[in-house]
């Protein structure tokens, strides 16, 4: 293609300036990849922080409408739930339901359990607690209790709880002491410490104690059900879609992980609007530069764009040769940029701090790579189209006369 040869011509008869301007774009794209990766890396992170210790997925009995009955006829009242304070709401075909939720792709682990409200008492000590009964051996489906046990053993068993650090220390139990759980559902059982746990998190340290299920099961009065299912998955931003799934699938309610923590999803969200601010600032400067620069060549070639109008060579064809240019431009310095913006994204990432963790939670793998390559080349064509249209209405004899 003559258009492509005479392109190449323009860009290698001065090689400073083409170096310079791909290295300016070279350097915009850098600057994209860092921040989407950056910004990436943030919520990867708090992501991980928030649901380490939790479900990604809820699934709890739904709160149905109560009727009033007049007469011969129901009368539903909307927006009035009414719940039972003696029948506790359970799901009882769970290990049905558990049998679906296994067979969902993106599904790592789940975790029926008897989740109620109780006090550990201990000679005249009395603290509050949040019961969770389970399976044994899911006891870390959801939250790694076992890695962070600081005493005693995991093994459950009959008689066993599971507590944490700061209820440990408010009540003064050790790992092997026996103390009195006495639930709201008015069940009494005098069990035993197997383990003190320890995760960082003062509402599961000073609050949260875990037993096995069936042990659970008479305490609050469920000899078959279950009050809650939890479930981790492979990708926690799939949590509102397999929640809307199972929610008309068994007629549960489903809560993804999301609507527990709005505040950092609008956190999330407001970050990731400044981030795009950025990349857009970053696209801006790139099509500024190749613009500017294309402008300065056009205008320094107007003899010889004058000469090749005179010999007949149509405007189409010099609005081609400066567009190439700027897609030559745009792709050399997009693949330039997308290169090193890989390489200091991952040279970050292996940075360690004291504790072994990266100082910046950067995650190299998504810089954007494609699109930041397909926007910046767009945007240098686009850049290119004024100086193009400018050339090619050049008078032949105006520029050859100057």
């Amino acid at each position: 293609m003559f258009a492509l040869k005479v392109a190449r011509r323009y860009l290698t008869s001065n090689p400073a300036q083409t170096a310079l301007l791909v290295t300016g774009v070279a350097l915009g794209v850098t600057v994209f990849i860092f921040i989407t990766a950056l910004i990436e890396g943030l919520a990867v992170r708090l992501t991980d922080e928030v649901t380490a210790n939790s479900a990604h997925v809820t699934l709890e009995p739904p709160t149905r409408l109560a009727e009033i009955l007049r007469g011969d006829e129901a009368v539903r009242t909307e927006g009035v739930a009414l719940v039972s304070t003696f029948q506790r709401r359970q799901i009882r075909a769970w290990r049905s339901t558990a049998e679906l939720i296994t067979r969902q792709p993106g599904v790592s682990a789940l975790s029926p359990q008897i989740s109620g409200n109780a006090f550990l008492v201990k000679g005249e000590s009395v603290q509050p607690v949040s019961v969770t009964g389970l399976e044994p051996e899911g006891l870390d489906a959801i939250t790694p209790i076992t890695p962070n046990l600081v005493s005693g053993q995991g093994a459950l068993g009959a008689d066993g709880l599971l507590i944490g650090t700061q209820l440990a220390e408010d009540l003064g139990l050790t790992a092997g002491q026996p103390v009195l759980l006495r639930t709201d559902r008015g069940g009494e059982r005098l069990l035993t410490v197997r383990g003190i746990y320890k995760t960082g998190l003062q509402s599961l340290d000073s609050r949260v104690a875990f037993l096995s299920l069936q042990t659970a099961r008479p305490l609050f009065d469920l000899p078959e059900g279950v009050t809650n299912i939890e479930i981790k998955l492979d990708d926690p931003d799939r949590a509102r879609e397999v929640a809307d799934f199972l929610a008309g699938a068994t007629g549960l309610r489903a809560t993804p992980w999301q609507e527990k923590n709005l505040n950092l999803e609008d956190a999330l969200e407001a970050q990731g609007r400044t981030g795009t601010l950025i990349q857009i600032f970053s696209l801006i400067s790139i099509i500024i530069g190749v613009a500017s620069a294309l402008v300065l060549s056009a205008y320094r070639r107007r003899s010889e764009v004058g000469i090749m109008r005179a010999f007949g060579i149509s405007g189409g064809f010099i609005v081609a040769v400066f567009m190439l240019q700027g897609l030559l431009i745009g792709l050399a310095g997009g693949l330039l940029g997308c290169a090193s913006g890989y390489g200091l994204c991952t040279f970050l990432a292996s940075l360690t701090d004291a504790d072994g963790n990266p100082p910046l939670p950067i995650a190299p793998e998504r810089g954007g790579y494609v699109a930041v390559l397909i926007l910046t080349t767009l945007g240098a064509v686009l850049a290119s189209a004024f100086p193009a249209r400018s050339a090619s209405r050049i008078d032949p004899l105006e520029a050859i006369q100057q």
